[in-house]
């Protein structure tokens, strides 16, 4: 499932899809997170809108923590969470592993992150890490389950619809994204 499409990151530069709303932060020196969404606000949008999440992680401390927390806190704004089912939980449960997963191997293969962008339409929610790092994500092959480490973009593989990496040309760094079915 793993592939290397160009699919744009959702959240580089201005688009007419929105504007940027500042979200609700829990501590004062937690990074800026945004919300967008395509014509309404969020909270009486129809459920076909795209929305937007986007968490600045540079210069952050306990970043992993603080991306799950961030990711966490989308998921109960739009309805994933509490969950009605057990199907709901898993669903919620599999994309805070996804996102831990991402950042973390920002964080040890990339230089670290730099941004995290979280988008929902009706079918599917996305995943987007931008980071400093030259490298090239892949699952370890052949994957050997009772090692220690190596284990992330096998999950990221075993969970996701699709994922891949997106890189402007003119810039350092790229974005790792994943997508993940949205419950029905």
């Amino acid at each position: 499932m793993g592939t290397t499409q160009q699919h744009p990151p959702s959240g580089i530069g201005p688009g007419p899809e929105g504007s940027a709303l500042p979200a609700a932060s829990a501590a004062p020196t937690a990074p800026e997170g945004t919300s967008e969404m395509a014509g309404a606000a969020e909270a009486g949008s129809p459920a076909g809108e795209r929305r937007l999440r986007r968490l600045s992680l540079g210069s952050a401390s306990g970043i992993v923590p603080l991306a799950r927390d961030f990711t966490r806190q989308a998921l109960y704004d739009w309805g994933w969470l509490p969950a009605e089912s057990a199907d709901r939980r898993a669903a919620a449960e599999d994309v805070l592993l996804v996102v831990s997963e991402l950042v973390t191997n920002a964080c040890l293969h990339a230089e670290g992150p730099e941004e995290l962008r979280v988008s929902l339409d009706a079918k599917v929610l996305r995943l987007e890490v931008e980071d400093r790092g030259s490298g090239q994500p892949e699952p370890r092959t052949p994957h050997r389950a009772g090692r220690p480490g190596g284990h992330g973009m096998f999950i990221v593989q075993r969970l996701c619809l699709d994922w891949g990496v997106a890189r402007d040309p003119g810039a350092a760094g790229k974005t790792v994204w994943a997508e993940l079915a949205a419950p029905a």
